[in-house]
């Protein structure tokens, strides 16, 4: 009995060396690596050299880091709540038994399969100034189209709807595997007792759907975060800095300014924010998810 267990382990740990070797090399290796060179100076060419904590120090000090850090604080807050919001609206909408309903759920999720980077070139041409399509439609009606790319106040409103677009699909899905698990008889005890839509709502869906929605909330908020792709390639930061993200400033200082210790510095202060969210959202989850 024990020698075939021992040989069940050490087929297991043959199948999982591989994932675990790339899992120590690509992510373990970097994150150690990265949080070496943030006490360095570092420019790519020269030895790092040990500086302590200056790299964090001149962070704090850096005005453009704390406007990297609203930035990044209010793309996480327009995009999750309402991205969510969106979901769970046409999530419900999908659960119901209409005509047509499984190609209406491949339609939502298109954006999802296709890349970043293309779903932003295709919104920088549909929302670009004078010649974009929006443009040309708002014009059918007499409507003067903000500039949506180009003005300080529209950038990041654009690249939030852009991101919520993309990721609306994938958040459908995992809502409408929550939805589906609930068991009907639920809905029909409330009706029979009077209960309204809203209070069925309230009281049968969000909580038996909770566990979805607290994954879909962890996960939104950890992407939102590391918001990138869609800043680099409608509008590379700007204007004037108005959708730089702290992930955009790290691309920034490492790979323009070649200043490595302070885009570690950076990123290591990026995963400690995280971090700190996700676990504070962990500990709370107890009070609102039904498992």
């Amino acid at each position: 009995m024990m020698n075939s267990r021992k040989k069940e382990a050490v087929a297991a740990a043959l199948f999982l060396s591989p994932n675990i070797l790339g899992f120590l090399a690509f992510t373990i290796g970097p994150i150690i690596a990265s949080l070496y060179l943030s006490f360095t100076e570092w420019n790519l060419i020269k030895a790092p050299k040990l500086i302590g904590l200056s790299n964090f120090l001149s962070l704090f000090q850096d005005d453009r880091f704390k406007l990297m850090a609203v930035n990044t604080t209010v793309y996480t807050l327009a995009t999750v709540p309402c991205g969510i919001a969106l979901a769970l609206f046409f999530a419900l909408l999908l659960n119901m038994k209409i005509k047509g309903v499984t190609a209406f759920r491949g339609i939502f999720f298109i954006p999802v399969i296709s890349t970043m980077t293309a779903v932003a070139m295709l919104w920088r041409w549909l929302l670009q100034d004078d010649i974009g399509l929006v443009y040309y439609l708002l014009s059918l009606f007499g409507v003067q189209s903000p500039h949506f790319l180009s003005s300080s106040e529209w950038a990041l409103f654009s690249v939030s709807v852009v991101s919520i677009w993309k990721g609306l699909g994938y958040n459908i899905v995992l809502l409408l595997a929550g939805l589906q698990t609930i068991d009907p008889t639920y809905y029909e005890v409330a009706r029979m007792d009077g209960a309204t839509r809203f209070q069925q709502l309230k009281n049968i869906t969000i909580p038996l759907v909770s566990p979805a929605l607290f994954f879909v909330i962890i996960m939104g908020t950890i992407s939102s975060f590391q918001v990138f792709d869609q800043t680099f390639v409608m509008t590379k930061g700007g204007p004037a800095y108005a959708t730089t993200t702290i992930v955009y400033y790290i691309y920034l200082q490492g790979f323009q300014s070649m200043r490595m210790g302070r885009a570690c510095a950076s990123a290591v202060l990026l995963f400690l924010v995280i971090m700190g969210i996700t676990l504070v959202q962990w500990g709370y989850q107890r009070k609102w998810v039904n498992y």
